[in-house]
């Protein structure tokens, strides 16, 4: 995969730069704009395999040319080019992960907009509806919607990383975006108990979606720990279908809905289950995202992923 970096460069530092990126066999097609502005300075924009885009990335920062400007980073989506590309000769196709993207991606994405717990309560509510009607489509939809991967992600990221503020900020935010689906659905049981519309199965106790979800037991604890290794994967690899999988795994906002749906019906046994069942499917995510992310560094590092072409191409 080929990536176009472009940043600002103080005039004076500029040709440091150019002469540092173009020691890297993977650096190509370099151009530089004297005279940029919104920030002033030198515009140089290149192409760099992803092979060594960490290494490349890791000299910009040490010429500290992410104080001046951003560092935009772009994924090339085609690269039409006359001869076969120089990736082809990589001895075993090795990809590293390009780090900074990867955290990007992470950091953008734990954002808690009002929109985040909106689509928490929404999520919550359609869990209910399935939870109420035996309906394990709707179960899989409310997965979907629920936003929460991204705020286990942040928190994952702090935890590896350090970084009290992103930790605190991803917990509140779940914490805060569970209570509210399980208040929105406690109402939502509420209404339909009083209005008289409580599915007949569900009164007489037959309800085997909602015992899957208040019953956490060995095989929750391994799912979660798969969705978690497969999560971290399918992120610092960008495959967002693998994404998606995880979303529609983990018992998380179904089980947030199930708290407040079955309080609402005085099935306290039920309620305090799907409470463990949540905290059991968060822990774990966050634990085995938090390792994964930095047993892949390790991995990588121990690979020499950081490695130049001409290095690998020998």
């Amino acid at each position: 995969m080929t990536l176009h970096v472009r940043v600002v460069s103080p005039p004076e530092t500029t040709d440091a730069l150019i002469k540092e990126i173009e020691k890297n066999d993977g650096v190509s097609h370099v151009v530089v704009v004297r005279e940029a502005r919104r920030p002033s300075g030198d515009s140089v924009q290149f192409d760099v395999e992803q092979q060594v885009a960490n290494s490349v990335l890791t000299q910009l920062r040490a010429l500290n040319v992410h104080l001046h400007s951003t560092i935009a980073i772009h994924g090339v989506e085609a690269d039409v080019r006359g001869t076969p590309p120089q990736r082809s000769r990589l001895v075993g196709h090795d990809f590293p992960p390009v780090w900074d993207m990867v955290e990007s991606r992470i950091r953008t994405d734990a954002i808690y907009a009002p929109s985040f717990y909106l689509l928490l309560v929404i999520a919550g509510l359609i869990a209910s509806t399935g939870i109420l009607t035996n309906s394990q489509i709707l179960i899989v939809g409310a997965m979907v919607v629920g936003p929460e991967y991204s705020a286990i992600m942040g928190v994952a990221l702090g935890i590896d990383k350090h970084e009290h503020s992103l930790v605190s900020t991803g917990l509140l935010a779940m914490f805060w975006g569970f209570l509210s689906a399980a208040v929105a659905s406690y109402i939502f049981g509420l209404c339909i108990k009083a209005l008289g519309k409580t599915p007949q199965y569900f009164e007489l106790g037959h309800r085997p979606v909602s015992g899957l979800i208040n019953a956490p037991n060995l095989f929750s604890v391994i799912i979660a720990v798969l969705a978690g290794v497969v999560g971290i994967v399918s992120l610092t690899e960008a495959r967002s279908n693998a994404i998606i999988g995880v979303f529609i795994s983990v018992t998380t906002i179904p089980a947030a809905a199930d708290i407040g749906l079955s309080a609402a019906y005085g099935l306290w046994h039920e309620s305090r289950g799907s409470l463990l069942q949540l905290l059991v499917n968060v822990v774990l995510l966050i634990g085995v995202s938090a390792i994964g992310l930095r047993a892949q560094r390790r991995y990588w590092q121990g690979r020499g992923g950081q490695s130049s072409l001409r290095r690998a191409g020998a």
